[in-house]
């Protein structure tokens, strides 16, 4: 935890990045990392799910938060991605190994799920507040 606001952490965490790392949008992650869900998902024999929110739907939500929401949910993206990528890619080795993918598969599929579940909720307006 940090006692600075998120504004601030921002603008330290900007000042360190590289700039040289290409910016993909939000929208597409999302949509991406629904593809690598599904992958995972029948890795883990699970049916693929259906009625998953779209990229632009989840941005259609960005609209209605505050901004270190937002910033929030970016952070948190991205960090799905990075551990869906080095999921896929341990799992991966399974397969060519000739490995039992199931309970690994399930396993990084529960992440993935409660991770995902953790930023539609972060932007999902509460009923207190609606």
């Amino acid at each position: 935890m940090s006692a600075l606001p998120p504004s601030q952490m921002r603008a330290m965490r900007l000042a360190v990045q590289p700039e040289a790392a290409p910016v993909i949008s939000i929208e597409t992650r999302w949509d991406a990392l629904q593809m690598r869900a599904d992958e995972v998902a029948a890795l883990a024999q699970l049916a693929p799910e259906r009625g998953v929110m779209s990229g632009d739907a989840l941005i259609a939500l960005f609209a209605d938060v505050e901004e270190w929401q937002v910033e929030l949910a970016q952070r948190a993206i991205e960090d799905l991605d990075a551990l869906m990528d080095k999921g896929l890619t341990a799992l991966g080795t399974l397969v060519e190994r000739g490995n039992d993918t199931t309970a690994p598969a399930l396993a990084l599929w529960r992440e993935f799920y409660h991770g995902r579940e953790a930023v539609l909720s972060l932007l999902r307006p509460h009923p207190k507040a609606a």
